[in-house]
């Protein structure tokens, strides 16, 4: 089962005393089951916003969310993969098993198996401090996994990363992706990499945080990074970035 979402009318407001912030506005935006979706543009235009939202951490908004079902199992990867780090590595991927009541032999069973799935199978027994931040990353991104969601949602989860490491946890992240069908939304500043990643990419204004242009990525997969044509798909993202900056209006 995959998740639907719809984001009509959306509009957020932070608000500070007598001040106030719109960080988005007028968000109207459909993820069909199973469709991985890329946001992209400048800093500040709500991306992190719009993700936050759809996992449920943000409720102050106006307009309208809806997560179809509503019970859908939802994970999230963010920039930095926040361990534990008094636990190891299957014992961080194992935590989300045994609080969904699963027995922690069974739990510790299935997070070896995740960590195998990101290859990650000697590792399992180091703490995140033995760990280079790439395969910090793998490990967040196997416990992501074990709780087998219909959606997955990401912000920016590969860019404090060296660009080889960044690049490798794009193409598992392509694998895994290929093998269940999952719905994704994936909030991104590198254009190459939403390009490269998704099916569609969602350009946002400068802020207030608007929606001014969808490319769909019309590539057959597996893809090459090296594509001229994801050059080409590129170019007309970044174009719409720069209409959004300079159309943006700042309240």
């Amino acid at each position: 089962m995959s998740a639907r979402l719809v984001f009509h009318g959306l509009r957020r407001v932070f608000r500070n005393g007598r001040s106030s912030s719109v960080a988005i506005a007028e968000i109207d935006l459909t993820l069909e089951p199973g469709s991985f979706t890329a946001v992209v543009g400048p800093s500040g235009c709500g991306k992190s916003t719009l993700l936050h939202i759809a996992a449920g951490l943000d409720t102050q908004y106006e307009g309208e969310f809806e997560r179809e079902p509503a019970n859908a199992t939802l994970a999230c990867l963010f920039q930095q993969p926040r361990l534990l780090p008094w636990r190891t590595a299957c014992d961080n991927v194992a935590f989300v098993l045994e609080a969904r009541g699963i027995s922690r032999t069974e739990s510790r069973q299935r997070a070896g198996e995740f960590l195998a799935l990101v290859g990650l199978t000697q590792a399992g027994e180091k703490f995140p401090s033995q760990l280079s931040g790439g395969m910090q990353q793998r490990v967040a991104l196997a416990r992501a996994l074990a709780v087998d969601p219909d959606l997955l949602l990401m912000d920016e989860p590969f860019s404090a990363l060296d660009e080889l490491t960044a690049a490798r946890l794009r193409e598992e992240l392509v694998t895994l992706c290929a093998q269940k069908q999952r719905t994704i939304l994936f909030v991104t500043h590198d254009i190459a990499e939403a390009c490269y990643l998704a099916e569609r990419v969602v350009v946002m204004s400068a802020h207030p945080g608007r929606i001014v242009a969808e490319v769909s990525i019309d590539l057959p997969r597996p893809r090459r990074p090296d594509d001229p044509r994801l050059v080409e798909y590129a170019g007309r993202v970044l174009a719409f970035i720069d209409h959004g900056m300079s159309q943006g209006v700042t309240h």
